[in-house]
């Protein structure tokens, strides 16, 4: 038997079609009744005609069509239009090809209520996926921000995902983290994690480990990373703030080095920046586990591993005279490098507000405090939060992927409408 014959959904949806074409070959009583047929039916009697909203779905749910259940499907009533294109990039090499351009997704509201755009950077070995899906099919921050009417454009960076990478050295090694790397870090901390906060995470869906079809689908969108990818994106983000800001930016992870130096190079286009759990800490390595310093040089221009914008100008990293906090602000964190004062100042974010998050079940909150720090102390007003602080508990680093999602980026909204005119 024919499978397609054989579905339910296809007979029904065949049964409805033989039957109303049959009731359209019933003969009428005499010439002026079928006169009357052919003549334009009232509006009364079209509207008594016409399939009811709910008839229409039913029909639309028996369709052969439908993707099937193990496909996560969800409502885009609140998209109004949707974009793609790419900015940046050059002509590099001999024979020449187009390197350096970046992905961007734009996504414009069925009502634009808010003044600012959203412009999103994700995390490494990520994309722009993370901001649209959960992997365990829910609509992502994305879609939270499109109802609270935002524009939002979300990026791949130069070398990542849609994003072209060049081999033979022109951008870099690449990278991919293993299962077991994420496991450790991201979603089975309570039983591989090793560091202070790992049994606070509850939030991750499933059980965060290989034959899990949530861990299986997450670790499915993740991607290669290549060195210079970074420093790619901050070239091509300028170029779309220059197209399209004033916006907000929100970052996360690896995003919030590329959002400190966009701010930093344009600040006129940023009216907020959004940090959640940024690459850290400045100066120096941490080893989690241990919740101490390993001595090897990291963020050495303070937030970042490139020059920022200070005054007095800064030349040579050196020139930061630093000196370690005795001691860290709770249990589990590491104490800070700050500047001698008095601090040179970050002049060219000392008018843009920043809020910093962290989770209370990551590894990242060993050190997310310094970064914060910083920047308060070099003239940058940063609203630094610890999630419990805020009533939101049990979330590691990948927290716009976990189950209580919504609520963080309902305060992430929150926080915009009271900082930002």
């Amino acid at each position: 038997m024919n499978p397609i014959l054989s579905d339910s959904r296809y007979t029904s949806v065949l049964g409805i079609a033989v039957t109303l074409a049959l009731a359209a070959c019933q003969p009428g009583t005499d010439a002026d009744s079928a006169g009357e047929a052919m003549a334009p039916e009232s509006d009364e009697a079209m509207s008594a005609a016409a399939p009811e909203p709910a008839e229409t779905a039913a029909a639309s749910e028996m369709s052969p069509a439908m993707p099937p259940d193990t496909i996560p499907v969800f409502s885009t009533e609140h998209l109004a239009r949707k974009s793609s294109y790419y900015v940046g990039g050059d002509y590099v090499g001999d024979p020449p090809v187009m390197g350096g351009q970046m992905y961007v997704d734009v996504w414009e509201p069925a009502e634009i209520t808010q003044p600012w755009p959203v412009v999103f950077f994700h995390g490494n070995g990520q994309t722009g996926v993370d901001w649209q899906q959960t992997p365990d099919g829910r609509p992502g921050w994305a879609y939270y921000m499109l109802e609270q009417g935002y524009v939002l454009y979300m990026v791949d960076y130069p070398a990542r995902g849609r994003s072209a990478y060049l081999p033979r050295g022109e951008h870099g090694d690449l990278g991919i983290r293993t299962a077991a790397q994420l496991q450790t870090i991201w979603t089975n901390v309570d039983e591989m994690g090793d560091f202070p906060l790992d049994q606070n995470h509850t939030q991750w869906p499933g059980e965060g480990k290989p034959g899990d079809p949530i861990f299986d689908n997450f670790i499915k969108t993740q991607v290669q990373f290549a060195g210079q990818s970074t420093t790619l994106a901050r070239y091509a983000a300028i170029e779309l703030l220059e197209q399209i800001g004033p916006v907000v930016l929100l970052t996360h992870s690896q995003g919030g080095g590329v959002g400190f130096g966009v701010t930093d190079a344009v600040p006129h286009l940023v009216e907020a920046l959004i940090t959640v759990e940024p690459g850290g800490p400045q100066i120096g390595r941490v080893n989690n586990a241990e919740v101490a310093y390993t001595g090897a040089p990291a963020n050495s221009w303070g937030p970042v591993n490139y020059p920022l914008t200070y005054d007095p100008p800064v030349s040579d990293p050196s020139e930061l005279v630093t000196y370690l906090e005795e001691e860290g602000d709770q249990p589990g964190e590491v104490p800070c490098y700050l500047q001698e004062e008095p601090a040179r100042q970050l002049v060219n974010m000392a008018d843009v507000p920043v809020l910093s998050i962290s989770a209370d079940g990551t590894y990242h909150r060993v050190f997310d405090a310094c970064i914060p720090k910083w920047l308060n102390q070099a003239g940058v007003r940063t609203d630094f939060v610890r999630l419990e602080d805020v009533g939101i508990s049990g979330n590691g680093h990948m927290m716009m992927l976990e189950l209580n999602s919504d609520d963080i980026i309902a305060y992430i909204h929150e926080w915009i409408q009271d900082n930002v005119e």
